[in-house]
């Protein structure tokens, strides 16, 4: 047998925990096989109905205890405030004295219910209510002199203040039975019998009800008849040698003393272990939770990193380019402007030593013609100025091709200068290049993080958006819970009104949660039912049946 194997501990389909026939007598045969005497009797549920009989010994009660509360307070009045005189009380403080003693005793009676109402009690209050009890009956029967000297008479003057108080504890008991039956606290007492016939056995019955809170008499009978029956079942099933049950098995022995139900007894290994499932899993789950932030954090924390490190290179690839364009520019001007001057000065000195050789050769022309001019004849003068003419062109000639010369060579210089002007110019073409890939680089590595930024956004966009879907779930369970409270207000204040019994409370809550789980009561599992209602597995399927019925009959919370 496995612990979810639970035996029945009465005939199959019998409601448990229903009352037999005799409440306090104990069950023709306990120890019987399932469907004997432990049987309890179906009875029908009980309908609130108007008790004339009740109503017509409330009447009686109500103006029996106030004209008896009256004349007590009358007689007691008149013999004390008569006596008070005769005691030393002056005229004007004589008749307050009786109105003093008798009037405390109904104060502190009425301030220990509104203590006991309030959950505050005080037991002080009580006893001095019976300490002042005691003092009216001891004035009132001393009044006439020594009590042994006339007892008749000193009864006499005491009996009606006895009847007083016993009116007054009479109402309190009521009001304090009235605030336990609307509270859930009234316990049952025991029946005297039970003491008579089970001296031993009933101090230990006793002392469970009260140590574990079980107000209910017939259900700690109940209990009690489980707990037999499934030592009986135990014993059939190992052949009356318990010693071979497992320590399982033995729990609703060794926990019974502890308040448990054998249902409940059996349950508990199940309900350890899946508490320590619960903690494990909720363990690992933490753990998870923490590993998962950590590797969050550390990817971050290298995302944060490489960004920096993607701005550090940017910036530098941007600031090395400017540095390597404006170093080109500066080196390609001077070696342009270099070069220019050098060019120049080149072409200069070229012009100077044409012109020079030009004016040399002329002035050696000169002398020569002069000298062939002093030698020749003067006949041969027109033929000399033929020749002089020549010579003059000639040097015409000679002039121009200095100067086509000088030409040429400036020309090549301006052309070579150029050249370099055009070659400082392609490479500072290039580092321009290279400043604006730099440059590019840097844009596109601007872009992918203005991209990352951006999909950022949009993640905390979507935790967003999922916190607030969320936030309406938990708002919108909020106000289902709030509206089943009201429901489930109402309803008990319904119950309160009809003045129901607590089993009809009971099975009223078990109809609601039926209608909450769909209106079929097959939906409302028993173990729900025990939860909510701290009953065994019979009682909780009783009280489903009770309220199925109840559901078939028309009930509605609203109704």
């Amino acid at each position: 047998m496995t612990i979810t194997e639970l035996p029945q501990t009465a005939a199959p389909g019998a409601p448990v925990s229903r009352l037999p026939t005799a409440v306090s007598d104990p069950p023709e045969a306990a120890s019987e096989a399932p469907g004997s005497g432990s049987r309890p009797q179906k009875r029908k549920t009980i309908k609130p109905r108007r008790d004339r009989l009740m109503t017509a010994l409330s009447l009686a009660a109500a103006i029996g205890g106030v004209l008896v509360g009256v004349i007590g307070f009358a007689m007691s009045y008149s013999t004390l405030a008569k006596v008070a005189l005769s005691w030393g009380f002056s005229a004007e403080l004589a008749p307050w004295f009786p109105v003093g003693v008798d009037a405390s005793i109904i104060a502190f009676l009425a301030l220990d219910l509104y203590l006991i109402r309030r959950d505050t009690p005080w037991p002080l209050l009580r006893l001095a209510a019976h300490a002042m009890t005691g003092a009216t009956i001891w004035f009132n029967a001393s009044s006439q002199g020594e009590i042994a000297a006339a007892p008749v008479k000193a009864a006499s003057h005491g009996v009606m203040p006895v009847l007083f108080v016993i009116g007054v504890e009479a109402a309190r008991r009521l009001v304090i039975k009235k605030a336990q039956l609307e509270a859930g606290t009234h316990a049952d007492r025991i029946p005297l019998h039970r003491w008579v016939l089970s001296p031993l056995d009933t101090p230990r019955f006793y002392r469970r009800m009260r140590l574990y809170g079980v107000t209910s008499y017939p259900e700690m009978i109940r209990r009690q008849q489980d707990l037999i029956a499934y030592g009986q079942w135990l014993k059939r099933k190992y052949d009356g040698d318990l010693s071979k049950a497992s320590d399982d098995e033995k729990l609703p022995m060794k926990m019974a003393p502890y308040g448990y139900t054998v249902s409940q007894a059996l349950a508990m290994p199940e309900q350890q272990e899946r508490a320590a499932e619960k903690r494990a899993e909720e363990a690992e789950r933490r753990r998870l939770d923490a590993e998962t932030r950590q590797e969050l954090a550390r990817r971050q924390a290298e995302a944060d990193r490489l960004e920096a490190e993607g701005r550090l290179e940017a910036v530098r690839a941007r600031v090395e380019g400017e540095t390597g364009q404006a170093r080109a520019h500066a080196r390609a001007q001077v070696s342009a402007a270099e070069r220019a001057a050098e060019l120049e000065e080149e072409a200069l000195d070229n012009a100077v030593v044409a012109e020079a050789r030009a004016r040399e050769a002329q002035a050696e022309r000169k002398e020569a013609d002069e000298r062939k001019a002093k030698a020749a004849a003067e006949l041969e003068a027109a033929e000399l100025e033929r020749q002089a003419a020549e010579k003059r062109k000639e040097a015409a000639e000679a002039d121009q091709v200095a100067a086509a010369e000088a030409q040429a060579i400036e020309t090549r210089t301006i052309a070579e200068a150029r050249k370099a002007a055009a070659e400082a110019d392609r490479r500072a073409a290039e580092t321009e290049k290279a400043a604006a890939e730099t440059r590019r680089a840097a844009a596109e590595a601007d872009r992918q993080k203005a991209e990352e930024e951006r999909l950022e956004k949009v993640a905390a966009a979507d935790a967003a958006r999922a916190d607030r879907e969320v936030a309406e779930a938990e708002r919108a369970a909020a106000e289902t819970r709030r509206a089943a409270a009201e429901a489930e207000r109402r309803a008990v204040e319904a119950e309160d009104a009809a003045k129901l019994t607590p089993r009809e409370r009971t099975v009223r809550k078990v109809a609601r949660m039926i209608l909450a789980a769909g209106s079929a009561p097959a939906n409302v599992p028993l173990l729900d039912i025990q939860r909510e209602t701290a009953v065994s597995p019979g009682t909780a399927s009783e009280y489903r049946q009770e309220a199925a019925e109840l559901l078939r009959e028309g009930y509605r919370p609203e109704n």
